[in-house]
């Protein structure tokens, strides 16, 4: 049929109930021979938003999920716009009332109804919009595929690739999740294949453990940046010569995977001075540690020397210093915030091994930052003097409690499920009532 509406939503409408599958709704922005350009073609609840901004997933609701599209904003390389369904926890099967609608954006008014009925596909193209003749039409498709989002996209040219087997892995372990089946799984994070074997497989494990652990507060489909907060004082030394600090940014990784909108964790790290850091695309984990977590010119000694083979975006450690500053990143990490929005929330994760001495100036930062969209979470690093940051959570005045912390004596003796417990204890608390008093919508 034709569509003269210059923007349309599609809504996947299904029957929820008890022992139903979970229902996600997902667009494919394809070229002329039918296939994406690149892995940012396809818009989903991991990656809400086309880069043009023309195609959207704006949300779930129980029983539904939406995607719009601007079809006078999709450039003349655009010709299709598929619309699909994938099922987690089941089958299409045991879905019923599945249907899509296709409505004008404007006016609301209902364009187009098609009911589907499906056997064991767990993803589904339920139909698509295509130029024709210097407009756009839609047609119904209905067809299915046994092999989940995964293999559907995989089809039309995204690099995807599937959860690894549930197994420890070592070095570093990396502990399988205690979820029982049809729990939440991990998220598919672009870039991942390209992974070495091993790291993959931790990552994979680590993801679902993620989920888990917001599972358990009714989460395991949130959506929230991640930024991480490396310190870089003197006396981190140690832990960056054993490889503490890697491993931690590694294990950080997998949150940012499972949870941010396009799985990518901008970062910075901090002495005397604060840096921003190239943001952490998961394809590229083992060089940005390479590249980005080094222990050359981060102890008290040897800093005169100017830095060897610098290349672009490493940061020159001579230039953060050595002291204990933590009020400078927090104040530079919120102007991001604030000149950067999204919908979603921001999680820091932040690291530190003490040493805390500006007391007064951070708690003006974080008392300020209550407004803003952002929880803190602090994590100790085994040393002690943590001041206000250990005490935040018992002062008062603020609307909500903005501020979580904790601190381990040997980071690397923690399992990923203790880790990523204590990590996300405090944030669903935050996210509730951030929501109630407006800070969040």
């Amino acid at each position: 049929m034709p569509v003269a509406a210059s923007a349309v939503r599609a809504v996947l409408g299904w029957s929820a109930g008890l022992g139903v599958p979970d229902v996600d709704a997902s667009a494919l922005v394809l070229a002329a021979d039918g296939r994406v350009r690149s892995d940012g073609d396809l818009v989903f609840y991991n990656q809400p938003r086309h880069g043009s901004g023309a195609v959207r997933h704006l949300g779930k609701q129980p029983g539904s999920d939406t995607l719009e599209a601007d079809l006078a904003a999709l450039g003349p390389d655009v010709q299709r716009v598929a619309l699909c369904a994938s099922a987690d926890g089941g089958t299409f099967g045991q879905v019923p009332g599945l249907h899509l609608r296709l409505l004008d954006t404007v006016s609301g008014a209902e364009l187009a109804r098609f009911d589907m009925a499906a056997g064991p596909e767990t993803a589904y193209v339920c139909g698509e919009l295509y130029r024709r003749a210097g407009g756009w039409k839609f047609r119904a498709v209905g067809q299915g595929y046994a092999s989940g989002l995964a293999g559907l996209a995989t089809d039309f040219g995204i690099t995807v690739d599937e959860p690894a087997p549930a197994a420890p892995v070592q070095p570093p372990p990396a502990q399988p999740p205690s979820t029982p089946p049809g729990g939440p799984s991990p998220r598919l994070t672009k870039g991942e294949e390209h992974l070495p074997v091993d790291m993959r497989k931790r990552l994979s494990l680590r993801k679902q453990q993620v989920a888990v652990s917001l599972g358990k507060h009714g989460l395991a489909r949130l959506t929230a940046r991640v930024i991480l907060v490396l310190d870089a004082s003197g006396s981190m030394s140690a832990l960056y010569s054993r490889g503490t600090v890697a491993g931690v940014t590694e294990r950080m990784a997998a949150v940012a995977a499972q949870v941010d909108d396009d799985g990518e964790m901008q970062a910075w790290t901090f002495a005397s001075n604060p840096a921003r850091l190239p943001d952490l695309v998961i394809g590229e984990l083992p060089e940005w540690l390479r590249l980005h977590v080094r222990v050359g010119q981060v102890s008290l000694f040897g800093r005169r020397k100017p830095p060897k083979g610098l290349v672009p975006g490493q940061v020159d450690m001579r230039a953060v210093g050595i002291q204990n500053e933590e009020q400078k990143v927090i104040a530079e990490v919120r102007e991001y915030v604030r000149a950067n929005p999204v919908p979603a929330p921001t999680l820091v994760l932040f690291f530190s091994d003490g040493g805390v001495y500006r007391n007064d100036e951070i708690e003006r930062e974080l008392r300020a930052a209550v407004e803003e969209p952002v929880f803190w979470q602090f994590i100790g690093l085994g040393r002690s003097q943590y001041g206000v940051l250990e005490r935040f959570d018992t002062m008062s005045g603020r609307r909500v409690d903005n501020v979580g912390f904790f601190a381990v004596d040997d980071i690397e003796m923690v399992s990923d499920e203790e880790l990523y417990d204590r990590l996300l204890s405090e944030f669903p608390s935050w996210l509730r009532a951030a929501r109630q008093a407006g800070i969040l919508r």
